[in-house]
C-alpha cells in the first residue's frame, strides 16, 4: 500500500505561484495531480511516467503547470504559475504501481491539500 503525503497548499494573490509536494511512501511507476473546486468534479490536471520522465498536461494548465518527480526522493511535484481565482480548489496527488502514461486512473490517493487563490 503505498502512501502519499501532500504538502504546499496555500492562499496566494492572483498571479502568484505555488508548488505542491507529495512524497510517496514506496516508488511508483506514475503520478498524477487533481483538483476538486467546490461543487465541481474532480478533475486530472497532469500526470507523469516517472521512470521515463514523459510528462502529460489538461491543455487548460498546460504552459501555467508543470510535472515533476524525483526518482531519488520518491517525491512529486507540481509547480503552479500565473495563478487565478479559478484555480482554487483542493489538490490531490494520486500514484499507481505497474501502471504508466498520463495516471489518469491512479491506485493510491493523498489527502488532498487546499490551494486557494484571491483576485
Amino acid at each position: 500500500q503505498v502512501q502519499l503525503v501532500e504538502s504546499g497548499g496555500d492562499s496566494v494573490q492572483t498571479g502568484g505561484s505555488l508548488r505542491l509536494s507529495c512524497a510517496a511512501s514506496e516508488y511508483t511507476t506514475c503520478m498524477a495531480w487533481f483538483r476538486q473546486a467546490p461543487g465541481k468534479e474532480r478533475e486530472w490536471l497532469a500526470g507523469i511516467s516517472t521512470g521515463a520522465g514523459r510528462e502529460h498536461y489538461l491543455d487548460s494548465v498546460k504552459g501555467r503547470f508543470t510535472i515533476s518527480y524525483d526518482n531519488a526522493k520518491n517525491v512529486g511535484y507540481l509547480q503552479m504559475n500565473n495563478l487565478k481565482p479559478e484555480d482554487t480548489a483542493i489538490y490531490y496527488c494520486a500514484a499507481a504501481v505497474k501502471l504508466y502514461g498520463d495516471c489518469r486512473r491512479p491506485h493510491y490517493w493523498g489527502q488532498g491539500t487546499q490551494v486557494t487563490i484571491s483576485s
